[in-house]
C-alpha cells in the first residue's frame, strides 16, 4: 500500500477543471433531437465536487475558466453562495461559457452534447495566484481536460506540481462517450498517469471495464490493482460501490432511493469522500483503517444516492449536509 502524503487538518481541497451550464431537457425519455423544453442548471464535474464538499461543510476552492458573460457570472455567484472559494475561477471575455445539453432517459440516465467554450482555455498563467501549500488535496475530475487545448497541459503540469508540494491527489476521469467515441485509446492513455500517480481515484463500472479491457468489475479491480498503489472505488449504481484497499476488495452497498436524475451523483460521491478525508485528524492517509474506509464509502454512497432524488446536481446539493452520514441504512 502506498505511503500517502501528509494531510494538513483544516486545510482546503482544490478542484480543477470545467465549470459549465447544463441545459437539461425536461421532456423525459426523449432524445435531445426531439426535446422541446430545457432548463438551465450550473454544472461541470469538478464544480459539482467542489459544491458537494462545501455543502457538507468543507473548505474548497474551484479553479476553472468561464466566459465573461451572464452564464459565467451565474456560475460564480452560485458557487460562492454554496460556500466555494472562487478567486481561481477566471472570467475571460474572449470565450463563451461552456454548455452541456442533457437529456434525461429511463431511471435517471442521461444523454450529453457539449458546446465547448472557455473551460478548455485555462492556463497555469491564469492560476498565478495559486499557492498549493494551502491545499491538502487536489482533485482532477474532468474528461474535457484530455481534449486538445490549454487545459490539457495545465492538468498535466499541475499534477506534477501538486505531487511535488505533497498534496494528496484525487482523480475521477468522468468519461463521456460523445467526447471520445472515436478515440477511446487516447482517453485511456491520458488516464494512466493520473491512475498511476494519484492517491485515490473513483471510476464508474463503465470506465473500469473500458480502461482495463475486461468484462467484469472484479476483473477490472484486479487489473487496476496491478497498475497503481492508490486506494480506489468503482461505483456500481444502485448496487453500491466496490472498494479496493491494498489486497482487500469489497462491495459496499448503497441505499434505496427513487431516482429522478443521476447528474452529479458520482461527483457527490467523490465530494463526500474528499470531505471526510480532509476531516481526518491524521498525519498520513495510510493511517486510515479498512473499517474507516468502509464507513467513508458507505457515507459517500448516501451522498450520491440522495443527489439522484433531485433534478440537477447543484439543486440537489442545496439539500445535502453531513447529517446524512447519520442516516440508517
Amino acid at each position: 500500500m502506498t505511503i500517502f502524503n501528509y494531510i494538513k487538518y483544516t486545510m482546503k481541497v482544490l478542484c480543477i477543471g470545467e465549470a459549465l451550464i447544463d441545459m437539461i431537457c425536461t421532456d423525459v425519455n426523449v432524445s435531445l433531437k426531439e426535446g422541446q423544453h430545457f432548463i438551465k442548471k450550473a454544472g461541470g464535474a469538478p464544480a459539482n465536487v467542489a459544491a458537494a464538499i462545501a455543502a457538507l461543510g468543507g473548505k474548497v476552492s474551484m479553479a476553472a475558466k468561464v466566459g465573461d458573460d451572464p452564464f459565467g457570472q451565474h456560475l460564480t455567484d452560485l458557487l460562492e453562495k454554496m460556500g466555494v472559494e472562487t478567486s481561481l475561477l477566471i472570467k475571460d471575455k474572449n470565450y463563451f461559457t461552456t454548455f452541456a445539453f442533457v437529456s434525461l432517459m429511463n431511471e435517471g440516465e442521461r444523454d450529453f452534447y457539449f458546446n465547448r467554450g472557455a473551460d478548455k482555455e485555462l492556463t497555469l498563467e491564469d492560476l498565478h495566484s495559486l499557492q498549493l501549500k494551502e491545499y491538502s488535496i487536489v482533485h482532477f475530475g474532468s474528461a474535457t481536460a484530455f481534449l486538445p487545448g490549454p487545459l490539457q497541459m495545465t492538468y498535466q503540469k499541475l499534477l506534477t506540481q501538486a505531487k511535488q508540494n505533497g498534496c494528496v491527489i484525487s482523480f475521477d476521469p468522468n468519461y463521456r462517450h460523445l467526447l471520445f467515441q472515436n478515440n477511446q485509446a487516447h482517453f485511456i492513455e491520458s488516464c494512466m498517469p493520473f491512475i498511476e500517480q494519484c492517491d485515490f481515484f473513483k471510476l464508474s463500472d463503465e470506465e473500469a471495464l473500458l480502461i482495463t479491457a475486461t468484462t467484469s468489475v472484479q476483473e477490472a479491480a484486479l487489473a487496476l490493482r496491478k497498475k497503481t498503489k492508490a486506494i480506489f472505488t468503482i461505483t456500481l449504481g444502485k448496487q453500491g460501490t466496490l472498494l479496493c484497499l491494498g489486497e482487500h476488495i469489497e462491495i459496499i452497498e448503497s441505499i434505496a432511493i427513487k431516482a429522478v436524475d443521476s447528474t452529479g451523483a458520482g461527483d457527490a460521491f467523490v465530494g463526500a469522500v474528499l470531505y471526510q478525508l480532509n476531516q481526518q485528524a491524521l498525519k498520513e492517509l495510510s493511517l486510515v483503517t479498512l473499517s474507516q474506509w468502509k464507513n467513508i464509502v458507505r457515507n459517500a454512497n448516501k451522498a450520491g444516492a440522495r443527489t439522484c432524488e433531485y433534478l440537477g446536481a447543484m439543486e440537489a446539493f442545496q439539500y445535502l449536509s453531513n447529517s446524512i452520514f447519520n442516516e440508517n441504512e
